[in-house]
């Protein structure tokens, strides 16, 4: 699909399907719409008014033209208030467009949207992911594809002029989603430590980034005892994943991002008593962090990444870890395991270790942790927790860019109380209030000095059914707020 901006005008293009749009309780045929309505024979005011068209938002109506017009058929879109609209809008109308221009078999369609902000490049940015991300469909696994209609070949933004870089900086961002909702949404036969290192090795090959996969003999020299305790029971090696971007130049600042990489989660002996099937997706963090290096590694900031991965399986077998073994990770902390279902803030524990040893400006782990979270805050919204306000508040403004939610919650401290053992350092889950929480206080464990932020993305990393640009199932959570936070300044 080839997506353009232009200057051309709401008048003058032809094809197959045109898009505008109203603002809610503003539908009004005024300027190039009445001019418009007038050439298409009052078209626009006759399904404004037989549809009862508000203009609300993710509103919609479509109509056919009649014969000997330039257009096949027009679509309505609403924005919704005025004083609500804003990138994301301009996000989540694109992929509402780009799925109805699909219903209707077009092969050309063009978008006339406002412009946001005064800022043409970020509305072509936006829009662009919009249909980049709505349309695609995963069929790597069916026999019999459901996509089997038209494509959409061509698409025009209108009026946007010259925004040939912002339409790339999209499409590359959106290859980085799409890399990370593919490996989620891979059976875990599919994608193995083995096989995400083996992307990390593609896209290490492809851009030409830095690569270090440490074997296991090589974690237990670093002394990982916390991350191998995990990687114990499975008859897959575990595989901890270095890549680096670095830029041609001197980097005005280093950053780290570490991915939980369980690409199956059993519960080890503490089994799974419902829900393992879904187990697939806790490798997110880990999908994310390779789909952000992809990202990053095609706009090529100047800023230094290390993406990072403590890749493994959560298995059960003889070698399994018992509840109650103790664990010492590589900075010498003990943990007592009292349950091997917490297993993916173990791996992280050395992860994280790794990391600060890089010396970077700043540190983000990312992962599925918690169902204490989606409990709190749903499926939609992601936790977030730092140790550093700028931070942070980094992050917020990179989510907020990127129509990514996320919430931040308290690190309260004495709730590390409930992490406390009688026999090592610390255990590895506290009591059942606070799950989240307690969560994120166990992996400050892990920090020294550095800024750190931990997203807790148990409950956005996958959707039961369509929102905004996501579709049902795996959705490529957080990669555009990662972009957008490396590349801020």
């Amino acid at each position: 699909m080839e997506i353009r901006a232009t200057d051309t005008a709401l008048l003058d293009w032809t094809g197959d399907t045109l898009a505008v749009s109203f603002l809610e309780d503003a539908v009004e045929l005024t300027g190039d719409l009445a001019q418009l309505d007038d050439k298409l024979g009052g078209l626009l005011r006759e399904l404004i008014e037989e549809t009862e068209f508000k203009g609300s938002a993710g509103s919609s109506a479509v109509s056919r033209v009649g014969a000997g017009s330039s257009i096949r058929k027009i679509i309505l879109l609403g924005l919704g208030k005025a004083d609500t609209l804003n990138l994301d809008s301009l996000r989540r109308a694109a992929a509402a467009i780009a799925r109805l221009a699909k219903q209707q078999k077009s092969k050309t369609l063009a978008i006339s949207l406002p412009v946001v902000n005064a800022e043409p490049g970020l509305t072509a940015q936006v829009i662009t992911e919009g249909l980049v991300l709505a349309l695609h469909l995963d069929n790597r696994f069916k026999s019999d594809p459901e996509d089997k209609g038209p494509k959409l070949e061509q698409v025009e933004l209108l009026a946007l002029g010259n925004q040939e870089a912002a339409i790339t900086k999209a499409q590359q961002i959106c290859d980085g989603v799409i890399l990370a909702r593919e490996l989620v949404a891979a059976p875990a036969s599919i994608v193995t430590p083995i096989t995400l290192a083996q992307t990390a090795e593609n896209i290490a090959s492809e851009y030409g980034l830095t690569l270090e996969i440490l074997e296991k003999e090589d974690c237990e020299k670093l002394g990982m005892g916390s991350y191998l305790g995990v990687a114990q029971a499975s008859d897959l090696p575990p595989k901890f994943i270095h890549l680096t971007y670095t830029p041609q130049d001197t980097p005005r600042r280093k950053l780290a991002i570490v991915g939980k990489g369980l690409t199956f989660d059993s519960g080890g002996l503490n089994i799974k008593v419902s829900g393992m099937e879904t187990m697939k997706i806790d490798m997110g963090g880990a999908a994310a962090t390779l789909g952000t290096a992809k990202a990053i590694a095609q706009l090529k900031p100047d800023v230094e990444v290390h993406f990072i991965s403590a890749a493994t399986e959560n298995m059960i077998s003889g070698r399994a870890m018992h509840p109650g073994d103790i664990l010492t990770a590589s900075n010498g902390k003990t943990i007592e395991v009292n349950n091997t279902d917490a297993e993916g803030r173990l791996t992280l524990a050395d992860a994280l270790v790794f990391a600060e040893k890089l010396e970077v400006d700043g540190i983000l782990d990312l992962a599925t942790l918690t169902g204490a979270c989606v409990v709190a805050l749903g499926n939609d919204i992601g936790g977030m927790w730092s140790t550093d306000e700028t931070l942070a508040t980094q992050l917020q403004a990179a989510s907020e860019a990127a129509g990514e939610k996320i919430w931040q919650m308290p690190l309260e401290e004495r709730y590390f109380e409930g992490l406390k053992s009688p026999i090592a350092d610390m255990k590895n889950t506290g009591p059942r209030a606070a799950g989240s929480i307690t969560a994120a206080l166990f992996l400050k464990q892990f920090i020294k000095e550095t800024p750190w932020v931990h997203l807790d993305i148990a409950g956005p990393v996958w959707l039961d059914k369509e929102n905004g640009c996501n579709n049902s199932g795996a959705t490529g959570y957080p990669v555009r707020t990662l972009v957008n936070w490396i590349l801020s300044d």
